[in-house]
């Protein structure tokens, strides 16, 4: 004989709405607005941090490689060009300090929207040197725009300034 087994009413199971809204709470409580802003900080600051690290060979020293880039194998593609970069040494210099010195402020969280800003700039240049490039180059250019927009967030320099100088106003 075989037995019954009761079957429990549908009630007893949580609605598919319920099942949403806490997947949407464990979602949200993972990528919170601040660890959302870091993340975006330190993604941007690595592609840049790479190339600026091959750039030099000791404390202001540039390689002689950067310099030979910007002289020989960098154009610019404006149109009528492609044209050499006017001072290369110059820009080399300019470009290996700013792939330094903005990807340390991004991570730091200090100075954040002006550093990305001076990265949306050198995406421009990169863009403006190397255009096949542009499914990457875009992707930066968006990281910096939403730092530029929604700034360094609660896990940032920038943050814990503003709210020592805020608390010494009162």
């Amino acid at each position: 004989m075989i037995s019954e087994q009761r079957i429990a009413p549908a009630t007893a199971l949580p609605s598919i709405g319920v099942l949403v809204d806490r997947a949407n709470g464990l979602v949200q409580a993972i990528a919170t607005p601040s660890m959302v802003q870091l993340a975006l900080r330190l993604a941007l600051a690595v592609p840049f941090w790479r190339s600026g690290i091959l750039k030099w060979t000791g404390f202001f020293k540039l390689s002689d490689v950067a310099v030979t880039l910007f002289t020989d194998e960098f154009m610019l593609h404006l149109p009528g060009g492609p044209y050499h970069y006017p001072s290369p040494a110059t820009m080399a210099f300019l470009s290996g300090c700013g792939e330094i010195m903005f990807p340390v402020l991004l991570v730091l969280g200090l100075g954040t929207r002006f550093a990305a800003l001076g990265l949306l700039f050198m995406t421009i240049i990169v863009e403006l040197t190397v255009p096949d490039g542009w499914p990457v180059h875009i992707t930066w250019a968006a990281m910096a725009l939403g730092i530029m927009a929604y700034g360094p967030g609660r896990i940032s320099l920038d943050h814990l300034l503003c709210r020592f100088v805020m608390r010494h106003d009162r």
